[in-house]
């Protein structure tokens, strides 16, 4: 008989779904929703419901690779980890513990992967990545707002009267949000998406606006100018926000056709707009990729702004939702001590230009080969330096440029806990298969590690031990180990209305006001259009399921985009650093000053879109300018 067995997703999403895992003879025959998941509700995303095929793909590892002779051969687990101790002390001892670079990234979500960050802070402090290319800008822009960058409950929005998705598209990164926008549009609410791409997620609004690329903070701007016009800002704006009189300046800079023009849309559409914002409640949900801009962190406060001035961020029904904190409820297990920084976006130029060299890279729960911006620096700095060790599932592109490679286990072999960037419940991961008999847990592999290295027992200790250092901020709120057993839990600490007038957790209590303008970049008429590396429901990060991109990464843009070149027929796509080659598919509903790449896309197999891609920083947050790419496109 078939054995179903409960895990939850530990993949770079929102939504950390609750799994059902059909089990037979020891191998997984199906993947499903875990239907008493509160936000799962029985499905999963195309990506996930496939993944047991990933378990045989032949870019699985299932025993440690060690470099020789030029090439990855296997070896023992006990080998493996005594180069790596070796190696680690050898340069520690020589060079100090800041030349080596310990670089965790969010492959997995499993609070159990900063036992990584406990080893390298007991073993050096070493060095460590600052900043974040998901959401760095996003992020620092709500801090200095709010106080915080927290979300109203998921199930508020139930309470709208009016939903903004802006920049946001549900069915590629947010796939469990859809049941819920299509339960509240059919019970009278109504959703605007707010897009320069047209995708997918229009079909759940009723009206769509494609503002020109970057135009997000004029627009903005213009709605709370049309508010202002109207006499209809929150009447409790200066007991509740701090700046005003610079905020109002800011709005006048400009009439409502001035930020209509410069945002790219007609003055009607923002009259629209505001008329919305003014019948709140009204709940923004942002999106993570507008502040992937060099003014990333200005774009998101002028909405936070909007929400602030019109009266919704306090209400039932509104707010102004980026980010849940899904690491909030657990006590960490390592501090952030660091011996030295390395800026993510700027990976590949930093590992260069670091003075004392780090002759060491170790890599946990990433894949920045293919993931960060400058994709050939980044290959060119792990392949200059000493030794690399890469710990992951798969033969990444980044594990390829690796002198050591440690499997551990894949998300339906794990044992950990996970929060969630998309709601408030906590969840639980369970093994629903063993993993093969060469792949250690990291808490084990961590184990073993620092015996070698002289540090004793410190990391001693099994999963089950770990995870209860983790929830002891939780168990006196009732939420321990056996409560998972009953599935997943909501954070004791998530309120259902992240922020109360009044209680802003700023330095005056009160709404940090955007007072000025970041102006946008100029144009570039040797690249005239703007890449969107995008998400898609086929990828999770550069993890693909299925058959992937197959030989060619594709380009779309509106054909009016590539005058005298045939859809279908290969382009070379090139920007300022690097070029690739592609597909070139017409989309007639897209802006014609747009091009559109899948996110992920591999190096090693000219698929990587952040090969075009320059590494530069948002204006705040050490993020990534992803969005800032323009390229051009020519014939072979």
């Amino acid at each position: 008989m078939p054995d179903l067995r409960r895990t939850t997703c530990n993949r770079d999403c929102p939504d950390a779904c609750g799994i059902v895992a059909t089990v037979e003879h020891d191998r997984i025959t199906a993947l499903r929703g875990d239907p008493d998941h509160p936000v799962t509700r029985g499905f999963l995303c195309y990506r996930t419901s496939s993944f047991f095929e990933r378990l045989d793909a032949p870019d699985r590892l299932t025993q440690p690779l060690l470099r020789r002779g030029g090439a990855l051969v296997p070896v023992t687990v006990e080998e493996a980890l005594d180069v790596a101790a070796e190696r680690l002390l050898q340069i520690r001892a020589e060079s100090g513990p800041a030349a080596i670079f310990h670089y965790r990234s969010g492959g997995s979500l499993g609070l159990l992967k900063s036992i990584a960050d406990r080893f390298f802070e007991e073993f050096g402090p070493v060095t460590v990545k600052s900043g974040d290319v998901c959401n760095g800008a996003g992020e620092a822009a709500q801090e200095a707002d709010f106080g915080v960058s927290e979300s109203n409950d998921l199930f508020d929005l139930r309470r709208s009267r009016h939903i903004v998705l802006w920049g946001k598209n549900p069915f590629a990164s947010n796939v469990h949000l859809v049941p819920l926008l299509k339960e509240v549009r059919a019970a009278g609410a109504t959703i605007t998406l707010i897009d320069p791409v047209r995708h997918k997620g229009a079909g759940l609004a009723d009206r769509a606006i494609t503002p020109r690329p970057d135009g997000d903070l004029e627009l903005a701007l213009g709605v709370a100018r049309a508010l202002l016009d109207r006499g209809a800002l929150d009447p409790q704006l200066e007991a509740t926000c701090d700046h005003v009189p610079e905020f109002l300046a800011l709005l006048r800079a400009h009439d409502v056709a001035g930020w209509a023009a410069a945002a790219g849309v007609a003055p009607e559409v923002v009259h629209e707009l505001a008329t919305a914002f003014a019948d709140g409640p009204t709940a923004i949900l942002v999106g993570w990729g507008m502040q992937r801009r060099g003014r990333g962190g200005a774009t998101i406060r002028a909405i936070d702004a909007l929400s602030a001035a019109s009266g919704n961020l306090f209400r039932p029904g509104g707010g102004c939702s980026f980010y849940f904190g899904r690491r909030t409820a657990f006590a960490p297990l390592a501090s952030k001590a660091a011996a030295r920084h390395v800026r993510e976006p700027l990976f590949g130029a930093d590992v260069l230009a670091a003075d004392p060299p780090i002759r060491a890279i170790w890599v946990t729960a990433g894949n920045p080969v293919c993931m960060l911006p400058d994709a050939q620096r980044v290959a060119a700095a792990l392949e200059a330096t000493e030794f690399v060790v890469v710990v992951d599932p798969f033969l990444t592109d980044t594990a390829r440029r690796a002198d050591l490679v440690l499997p551990v286990p894949t998300l339906l072999e794990d044992d950990d806990l996970v929060g969630a960037y998309g709601h408030h419940w906590l969840g639980e991961s369970r093994p629903v298969v063993a993993p093969p008999p060469g792949v250690l847990h990291e808490v084990e592999l961590f184990h073993q590690l620092a015996q070698r290295v002289g540090l004793g027992d410190r990391l001693g200790g099994g999963v089950i031990e770990w995870k209860r250092r983790l929830l002891a901020r939780l168990e006196p709120e009732g939420v321990t180990l056996d409560s998972f057993a009953n599935g997943a839990q909501r954070n004791p600490f998530a309120r259902e209305q992240a922020l109360v007038a009044g209680e802003v957790p700023t330095p005056t209590g009160r709404v940090n006001l955007l007072t000025a303008r970041a102006e946008p970049p100029a144009e570039d008429p040797d690249f005239p259009l703007w890449l969107f590396s995008n998400s898609t429901p086929h990828s999770q990060a550069s993890q693909w399921a299925g058959k992937g991109l197959g030989e060619r990464v594709w380009v779309a843009v509106h054909p009016d985009a590539a005058p005298g070149l045939r859809e279908g027929a290969e382009v070379v796509v090139r920007s300022r650093i690097g070029e690739v080659r592609a597909e070139l598919r017409f989309d007639a509903a897209q802006r014609r000053d747009v091009a559109i790449m899948p996110k992920g896309g591999h190096l090693d197999r000219g698929h990587a879109a952040n090969t075009l891609i320059e590494a530069r920083l948002t204006d705040i947050g050490l993020g990534a300018a992803y969005l800032d790419c323009r390229v051009a496109l020519r014939a072979p």
